[in-house]
């Protein structure tokens, strides 16, 4: 357990909390929001006691520990295996198979476990930290955005990890989705306070929205009776036969509350910047092959696409599989090894990418950059696009060196709308943005007639987008699937990839010992994945049971509005006999978790008597 009290911190008298206390108790798994820049992973390191609060104090059960998942990141040890092991328990040092369980898990391979912790990449050492974090088994995580570079088989392992977790965790990320699907309560710093809720970011925002909604309609209700009191007294207070009623005006008057008017919170709304395309098809990949290393496999092999106007097109697949490439070959910033990519004379690309987000020059402003997108702008067009990306007034001139990767992210979408386009080409363009501008990027998005392309690992994204096209990105080969993500996960998903090499599972003891413990992890692997297979499909049919649902009650309460007494009726059936089907899916689904995990837990006792 956590306790939090009267928590206050402030950096160059600018306060980040005030009076801050919360509670975290057993068994709760707690997600925590706010804008980017609102203090987030401040209180993290304020909880792990790597900062001092100015005042307030925290307080843990005695021998509670708390494994803390941040970027600073340091390795000893000479190999991945070993650096994994540092996290075990002194009493399953030998274990090592805990250890290869999550390694493979967030994806590593086998033949990974033997190199150096220093080759990984940066999403590889942030996973190999993370892995040491969860193997570790403290009382307590605390996740600061685990899945920045987690590909979706990762995630969807990672979900399924913190559902089953029996601690609590303090969970940080920008995937709405995903935080919904593993937390019990939902934490938020809002106006410089802590709340928490029992429930879904859905219901806190809600909550949030409504409590903001109440206090400026009091505060209206207020002034004007301020006002009408104050002119009583301005008119009639010098008056002897009012001079009583006036002086009871001003004794209600001082007892009336000031209530100050609630600060502008900046939000991201913008639409894309559309230009006209009068044909159909906008470009086409013939054959195209290619390798970074010419004498290498390709890495792209034999891809043919044709993007028309209007589509919506995503490309998935684990990491490493060439996502980001194929992006990079369509804006033909790379030239490909085989084949061609045709592009349209009409064809005018809006490109967000990873690289082009560390291209801005350091010593531009924010006005800059955007101006220099297109020279036709004035000065007030630029202005405007400054601050519908959030940055106005002064703002704009902040030198884009100092910006963080969300404030960066922002810019790069601004120099996208400033110059019109008919073609966005998006590379994990919510990478750092906060969900409140998640959600207004996806809004556009929805918005914008012109065609998109759009690499994610955000299942959010893929479920919202009405996707006409899906590209997978398998070992060696790409695979184009026609449909949306919802028939994709129904007919296709990622059985294939989901199977994380458990199988190959290394062990340092004899060969007999290898084979039995390969055969028993072959038959876990087998025995739940017709649970596994079902669960998903289950997921898949409730995502779209609760978006009809979400639907209707928006349908409900426009015919309330309206006053439509039998549409009213024959969309609360509707809901009811929907909210019915989701409660029995969701009893069918948790008896099929129960089946899953006792059979896992079953071979897992098998595994663990091998291993002593």
């Amino acid at each position: 357990m956590i306790n939090v009290e009267g928590l206050t911190i402030a950096y160059q008298g600018i306060p980040l909390f005030e009076d801050a206390s919360f509670i975290i108790q057993d068994g709760e798994k707690c997600g925590l929001v706010g804008r980017n820049g609102s203090g987030k992973t401040t209180l993290f390191r304020l909880v792990t006691g790597k900062e001092e609060p100015d005042a307030g104090n925290i307080a843990t059960k005695k021998n509670y520990t708390l494994g803390y998942l941040d970027q600073h990141i340091k390795f000893t040890q000479p190999t991945i295996l070993d650096e994994a092991a540092l996290g075990l328990r002194s009493e399953d040092k030998d274990n090592l198979y805990k250890a290869e369980t999550i390694l493979f898990g967030l994806g590593f391979q086998e033949s990974d476990l033997t190199r150096h912790p220093q080759d990984l990449s940066g999403g590889y050492q942030l996973r190999l930290h993370l892995a040491k974090v969860l193997i570790s088994e403290p009382n307590c995580l605390l996740l600061d955005e685990p899945t920045n570079y987690l590909d979706i088989v990762s995630i969807r392992w990672f979900t399924r990890f913190l559902q089953q977790w029996k601690g609590e965790f303090i969970l940080i990320t920008h995937d709405r989705e995903f935080m919904d699907s593993v937390t019990t309560h939902t934490m938020g710093i809002h106006r410089q306070k802590v709340r928490k809720i029992k429930g879904t970011t859905v219901d806190f925002f809600e909550q949030l929205f409504q409590e903001e909604e109440i206090h400026e309609r009091t505060r209206i209700n207020t002034e004007k009776k301020r006002a009408h009191a104050q002119s009583f007294i301005d008119r009639f207070g010098a008056k002897a036969t009012k001079a009583a009623q006036a002086q009871s005006r001003q004794k209600l008057l001082n007892r009336i509350p000031v209530l100050e008017k609630l600060k502008e919170i900046y939000s991201l709304d913008f639409q894309f910047n559309e230009a006209s395309f009068p044909g159909k098809k906008m470009l086409e990949a013939n054959g195209v092959s290619f390798s970074y290393v010419p004498q290498d496999t390709p890495l792209i092999s034999n891809l043919d696409l044709t993007i028309e106007k209007g589509e919506r097109v995503a490309i998935i697949g684990k990491n490493g599989r060439g996502k980001s490439t194929i992006l990079r070959l369509l804006a033909q910033e790379l030239k490909a090894g085989q084949g061609n990519v045709k592009a349209s004379e009409n064809l005018k690309i809006g490109y967000f990418g990873q690289t082009n987000i560390d291209r801005l020059h350091p010593q531009h402003t924010i006005e800059e950059e955007i101006a220099i997108s297109n020279p036709t702008l004035n000065k007030t067009e630029i202005k405007g696009i400054c601050g519908l990306m959030m940055f106005s007034g002064s703002r704009a001139e902040k030198l884009t060196s100092v910006l963080s990767g969300g404030e960066r992210s922002r810019v790069l979408l601004g120099k996208i709308i400033a110059s019109p386009c008919n073609l966005l080409l998006l590379d994990e363009p919510t990478h750092h943005l906060d969900m409140e501008s998640i959600e207004a990027l996806i809004d556009a998005l929805e918005d914008f007639q012109g065609a998109v392309v759009i690499v994610t690992h955000s299942e959010l994204i893929l479920k919202r987008l009405a996707l006409d096209r899906i590209i997978v990105c398998r070992q060696g080969r790409q695979e184009s699937f026609l449909g949306n993500y919802f028939d994709f996960l129904e007919k296709n998903g990622w059985h294939e990839d989901s199977e994380t090499d458990k199988t190959k599972k290394r062990t340092s003891g004899h060969k007999e010992l290898k084979q039995q413990r390969a055969e028993l992890i072959g038959a876990r692997s087998k025995a739940v994945k017709p649970f596994d297979n079902d669960i998903e499909k289950s997921e898949a049919k409730l995502t779209k049971l609760e978006k009809e649902q979400h639907l209707d009650h928006e349908k409900i309460i426009a015919a309330t509005q309206s006053g439509d007494g039998p549409l009213i009726q024959e969309l609360g059936k509707a809901i009811a006999a929907r909210s019915k089907q989701i409660d029995e899916l969701y009893e069918s689904m948790d008896q099929l978790l129960q089946r899953r995990d006792a059979v896992h837990a079953e071979f897992t006792s098998k595994l663990d008597s091998l291993e002593k």
